[in-house]
């Protein structure tokens, strides 16, 4: 497939696909540094699925998750028309749950969970009404700025581990697959 009319034929395939969409395809080439190219099911002439490295798996390297040729199972997290490329993401679909439930989150609600880890980079927090984080000790997630108007030293001059929190829900970090939250603005 060639020419002006090929280009307007994947224009097409790419517009039909939305933020969100589950696709199904086979990995054409895996690379550390890009991630996987991707030749989706429903146009096979050319690869337009793209999955980072960061995006292919939360568990993995690209190399030790997917294989040239393998079939995969990704979510669309953007499309590119000048690119020609649909932006993915295999992580988002390993934890479908998790993923559900942060899509589900609206921005200014108020949660409420326990604090399940302190670290010098934030604070996570295990959510009531949240699934487990594969990874993290919880789906939560406040950054130092986030914890108090007040100055302070250590997150733990704010917080304890196992404390009951009601925090705002600021944003779905689609990164890290946790949900952004501010105990300050609460």
């Amino acid at each position: 497939m060639g020419g002006a009319s090929g280009d307007q034929v994947s224009r097409d395939f790419l517009a039909a696909l939305n933020v969100g969409d589950v696709c199904h395809g086979t990995a054409t080439e895996v690379t550390r540094s890009h991630g996987v190219v991707v030749t989706l099911d429903g146009f096979p002439a050319l690869p337009l699925g793209m999955v980072g490295p960061l995006d292919v798996s939360w568990r993995q390297s690209p190399s030790a998750a997917v294989q040239a040729g393998q079939r995969i199972t990704a979510e669309v997290d953007a499309v590119d028309q000048e690119e020609g490329r649909a932006r993915m993401s295999m992580a988002a679909t390993e934890n479908p749950e998790l993923w559900g439930f942060l899509a589900s989150l609206q921005r200014g609600e108020i949660l409420s969970g326990t604090v399940a880890a302190i670290e010098r980079f934030g604070v996570f927090v295990k959510l009531d009404d949240g699934p487990d984080h594969p990874v993290y000790p919880g789906v939560g997630f406040i950054t130092i700025p986030e914890l108090s108007w007040r100055r302070f030293e250590a997150a733990s001059d704010v917080v304890q581990v196992g404390q009951r929190l009601s925090c705002e829900f600021l944003q779905f970090d689609t990164w890290n697959g946790e949900a952004r939250l501010s105990l300050r603005a609460t």
